[in-house]
């Protein structure tokens, strides 16, 4: 249990160290095709734990998925190149992305309901 008294009491127990904050880049997506009810979530979910990202992914309104995932840039690009793909039951007709501002808060890739 964390010191109620420690000056870090408010930050989570277990975060994901990197160099420098300058070097997370974080990016907020949603896709659209055929991207529910395909294992889409569930996929991204272990490709994003696979390539040591956080951050999340939920099914939204209008059948579409979307994202928020963070981490080294590189690392990044590389998972944003497989959502353009997905799994193979999903079919992704667009992909729109949107740079983001890192949340240290995430220690994990999650799916979201």
């Amino acid at each position: 249990m964390r010191d109620p008294d420690s000056p870090y009491r408010h930050y989570p127990a277990k975060l994901t160290l990197v160099s420098h904050v300058s070097d997370v880049r974080a990016v907020r997506c949603q896709i659209s095709g055929r991207v529910q009810g395909v294992g889409f979530r569930y996929t991204a979910r272990d490709r994003a734990s696979d390539l040591g990202l956080t951050g999340w992914v939920r099914n939204i309104s209008g059948g579409r998925v979307e994202v928020f995932v963070q981490g080294s840039g590189p690392i990044v690009d590389v998972f944003l190149t497989w959502l353009h793909d997905g799994p193979t039951a999903a079919r992704v007709d667009r992909l729109a992305e949107v740079p983001a501002l890192p949340d240290v808060r995430f220690t994990e890739f999650e799916i979201r309901p």
